[in-house]
């Protein structure tokens, strides 16, 4: 043992808080990682960021690659459900292997960040969709799953006291990352030039996730800031202003425990439906910019909007979560997004480019923000123990939402046109709105209202 972590171990101890809950106190990042836990978020941010092209410049991209041009509209389309898919079911094995120690972080984010840039060289050069389901779907699902997941635990761990807003901040970079290649493949006036944003997209990626994840690294478990009181912080209102509206649970759920409460059924549910919404947006919006004779032009602003406020407005959402409640914040998002579907298909229609772009925006805002919201119900509702594997458990519903909202998404436009099946996804959102007054904390009993 070194003299450092000799003196890492003797300094080191654990205190509780009134709710039982334990936390590691003693060291600073300094002393850990050689720097401020700043540069993990940054990090973690950087890694997400180069990958987010994958998810999201599809819808857009699609319209220019050389091949894609002879592939059936639906079955293109299933090639980002199975993307999807692949990307939210890697969630699962790989918090397994985090929380088993099975791998450090920079290993499953510097190998996930080859297979993403695979993945993304492979789109623009592949002649069939056998090839694309293979190494498009496949390997860069693979590897955007173990980069997303693996960077977004690892920073949220460096700010247990601000695990709301860094979930959003980071998670958002999925999204934001996505705007230059969107801009630079509306100003790419040829099918060639869509091949080279690819290629350059893709030798981005790999090198940034290889320089920023190599340095990836996980804090001793419970670990918490030293220049914050952590029993003082679990009660005190005016130092933890989420406090007077998200309370902690009530004990530590494990999975199997978590899976038997009412809360993780529907919360899946719920997060299924709107990832299934939100994803119909970002992989069909540009698609109906054209179809309506909006022009490229204004499909690319419409995805490179709707991507940029994804990104952006996670960090306001979680923040105003922390103020009004992470419920009550929900219910307005999945509102807005609902909104923002049927403004969508009515400005399609209309014809109105400006409209549209405005409501593609919207759709961004909505379709973004209920993740950050969504991973820390996970752990206000059944602890800090599991929550990799509670939150790997709710995010495999994305899965299904690629599944229904892309996949499904592509039949309905086949058959019934885009303005009907953006109704039909404004709907679906608002529907779900209805399901939230079920979501209850487990354990927690619900107090009769007053007269």
């Amino acid at each position: 043992m070194t003299r450092s972590s000799s003196r890492l171990v003797r300094f080191s101890r654990e205190v509780s808080d009134a709710y039982g809950r334990r936390y590691r106190i003693g060291e600073t990042p300094e002393e850990l990682i050689g720097g401020p836990r700043e540069h993990q978020k940054w990090r973690a941010w950087l890694c997400l960021a180069a990958i987010s092209p994958l998810q999201y410049l599809f819808g857009f991209a699609i319209l220019g690659l050389p091949a894609a041009g002879a592939w059936d509209p639906v079955a293109r389309m299933w090639l980002l459900a199975l993307f999807v898919v692949i990307q939210a079911g890697t969630a699962l094995p790989c918090a397994w292997l985090n929380r088993n120690r099975m791998a450090s972080p920079s290993t499953l984010v510097v190998t996930g960040g080859v297979l993403a840039a695979t993945g993304l060289m492979t789109l623009g050069h592949a002649d069939s969709l056998a090839t694309a389901a293979i190494w498009y779907a496949g390997l860069g699902g693979i590897g955007a799953g173990l980069v997303y997941s693996t960077a977004v635990s690892t920073a949220a761990r460096w700010f247990p006291d601000k695990r709301v807003s860094t979930t959003g901040f980071v998670t958002g970079a999925f999204a934001c990352g996505a705007v230059p290649g969107i801009l630079a493949l509306t100003m790419a006036r040829s099918a060639d030039a869509h091949v080279i944003v690819y290629d350059v997209l893709a030798a981005v990626a790999l090198i940034t996730v290889t320089i920023a994840g190599r340095r990836l690294v996980d804090p001793p478990p419970r670990w918490w800031p030293d220049e914050i009181d952590p029993q003082l912080w679990a009660i005190d209102h005016s130092l933890n202003r989420s406090l007077p509206h998200n309370v902690p649970a009530v004990r530590e759920f494990p999975p199997h425990d978590a899976l038997r409460t009412a809360a993780l059924p529907l919360m899946w549910l719920i997060f299924a439906s709107i990832s299934a919404v939100a994803l119909f947006g970002t992989g069909f919006a540009s698609q109906y910019a054209v179809e309506a004779g909006l022009g490229a032009t204004t499909a690319g602003l419409a995805a490179a909007g709707l991507a940029a406020v994804s990104g952006l407005g996670r960090s306001a959402t979680a923040h105003l979560s922390d103020l009004f409640g992470r419920s009550h914040v929900l219910g307005l998002v999945l509102a807005i997004e609902g909104v923002a579907q049927l403004g969508l298909a009515g400005t399609g229609h209309l014809g109105s480019n400006l409209g549209f772009t405005l409501c593609a925006i919207l759709a961004g805002l909505g379709g973004g923000a209920f993740y950050a919201i969504f991973a820390n119900l996970v752990l206000e509702f059944f602890g800090e123990d599991s929550v990799l594997q509670n939150q790997a458990m709710l995010y495999s519903a994305k899965a299904a939402g690629g599944i229904l909202g892309i996949g499904c998404g592509a039949l309905l436009v086949s058959r019934l046109g885009h303005d009907v099946t953006f109704a039909i996804a404004g709907g679906a959102a608002l529907a779900t709105v209805c399901l939230l007054p079920l979501l209850k904390q487990p354990g927690r009993p619900t107090l009769p209202l007053r007269p």
